[in-house]
């Protein structure tokens, strides 16, 4: 792969291009999924390509193919070239790039067992024994669990003399149990809505125990077929951190990228509310609000060696004892700030173009034990596990609803739940509200496989680190 990529940069043309890049890859990916004792699907797939960009006159092209071979390099170095000197006819601001040294390396996932060594057989073995224990309980008429691994080897080569080789492992997994009595239909999943999924081995399903997880979650689900709804007030709240993740994705994580800034997503997943002039001078949250864009914290879905433009993992400031201090970013857009890239454009595959996508946005810990916050809190509910969520264009207003939360009084649970429980809030008004933030000990770093964006749509996988949290003043049970 190394040598292929060396080919396509060796094969383009000496003169009028400005600066291009291509990465080769190759991946593999298995899923397998059970419904009520049966297996429902396992399938295994495969692909690779290469995915070429070159900058002319400042206007992008980029051109691709699934085909390694040394004949496909010119077809595809002539129709990028092609993309890219028509694109520059059109008006619009030229592409200037941030500095950047020539990198060499490769990064590799720490992985104590390969996913894609453990027999099938196994892992279907596995989803079975935690069906069975979710239908047990009668009230139970649809129990699923699902188990999913991708592998990615990657080689980056650019025109500035980068040479990268990167290979990712991910292993993911969820069971979820459906209750029904007449109309009355509630779910309850774990670990989360989704599952999580970590940048590791087949270690990770196992720390998960979703056998051991099923009794639980079953006996939850037929308790909220007959719970209350939750009331609708101002309210103090506690978030768990599966819902807290979420929490973090949709109103941090989205609106500090900045193209959505400079308005090139305002088609498919709209604009941000974080216009440049707000940078180092907006009251995002409280002081006790810190939150970074991490790509090497060691297991999560956005950590890597370097971007795929070559640019090095790194950790970026977003807020600062609660001021907004940073952006997601590429070479291009923070250029345009006079700033060098934060290393945050990944693509969807080797027939995708870069776009700017999360890494690890990370609320870091704060101070509480997770039990001393709840004794410090007279009255209050706590949310957990994501079920839906709505958020407007440009990130601001938000309501999200759980799966179930908990009454909190007298600094305790007291056993009563509420079914579709919601909360609303604005995002600098909510994350100000927050008064306390759990310590490390409570915080965990969840995997979403799955965030959309761009046109032709790309899934990136990113990650959110976070522990329990307080909120004051918040609207609930808004239906």
């Amino acid at each position: 792969m190394k040598s292929f990529a060396q080919k396509v940069i060796a094969g383009l043309p000496s003169k009028g291009i400005e600066y291009a890049d291509v990465r080769v890859l190759r991946s593999r990916q298995q899923n397998i999924s059970t419904k009520n004792g049966t297996v429902e699907s396992a399938t295994n797939s495969a692909e690779q390509g290469f995915g070429l960009r070159v900058l002319i006159g400042g206007a992008w092209g980029f051109a691709s193919s699934s085909k390694l071979e040394t004949p496909e390099i010119n077809k595809v170095i002539r129709l990028a070239v092609k993309i890219a000197r028509a694109s520059a006819l059109a008006s619009g601001q030229p592409a200037e790039l941030s500095p950047l040294k020539r990198q060499r390396g490769s990064y590799k996932t720490k992985v104590l067992q390969d996913p894609f060594k453990v027999p099938l057989e196994q892992k279907i073995s596995l989803l079975l024994e935690a069906d069975t224990i979710l239908r047990r309980n009668p009230d139970i008429k649809v129990a699923r669990g699902s188990l999913w691994f991708y592998q990615e080897d990657k080689v980056f080569a650019s025109t500035e003399g980068s040479l990268l080789s990167q290979e990712t492992t991910e292993s993911g997994g969820e069971i979820s149990a459906l209750a029904v009595d007449g109309p009355e239909v509630q779910i309850r999943t774990y670990p989360n809505m989704g599952g999580d999924t970590g940048q590791a081995g087949y270690e990770f399903i196992e720390k998960m125990d979703l056998a051991g997880n099923a009794g639980k979650i079953s006996r939850e689900a037929s308790l909220l077929l007959k719970a209350p709804s939750c009331p609708a007030r101002k309210s103090t709240i506690i978030i768990a951190t599966n819902q807290l993740a979420l929490q973090v994705h949709e109103s941090i994580g989205h609106p500090i990228e900045l193209d959505r800034v400079y308005g090139t997503e305002a088609a498919y997943a709209g604009t941000s509310f974080l216009t440049t002039e707000k940078l180092n001078r907006l009251r995002y949250g409280s002081q006790i609000v810190n939150v970074n864009a991490d790509a090497t914290v060691p297991g999560g879905l956005g950590t890597f060696g370097w971007d795929d433009e070559g640019v090095p993992a790194q950790k970026v400031p977003i807020i600062s004892s609660g001021l907004f201090t940073g952006y997601l970013s590429s070479r291009e857009t923070a250029s345009r700030l006079g700033l060098a890239s934060g290393g945050a454009m990944r693509a969807d595959g080797w027939n995708r173009i870069p776009l700017i996508r999360m890494t690890n946005i990370n609320l870091e810990p704060g101070s509480w034990d997770y039990d001393a916050l709840l004794a410090d809190t007279d009255d209050g509910v706590l949310f957990d596990t994501t079920k839906t969520w709505s958020i407007d264009d440009k990130r601001l207003n938000f309501q999200f609803t759980t799966e179930i939360a908990w009454q909190i009084k007298g600094g305790r649970l007291t056993g009563l739940i509420y079914k579709n429980p919601t909360y609303t809030g604005m995002t600098p008004e909510f994350w100000n509200s927050c008064d306390a933030v759990c310590n490390r000990s409570s915080w965990h770093l969840w995997g979403i496989p799955n965030c959309g964006k761009g046109q032709p749509g790309q899934t990136a996988h990113v990650g959110h680190g976070v522990s329990p949290a307080r909120f004051r003043n918040v609207r609930i049970g808004v239906s």
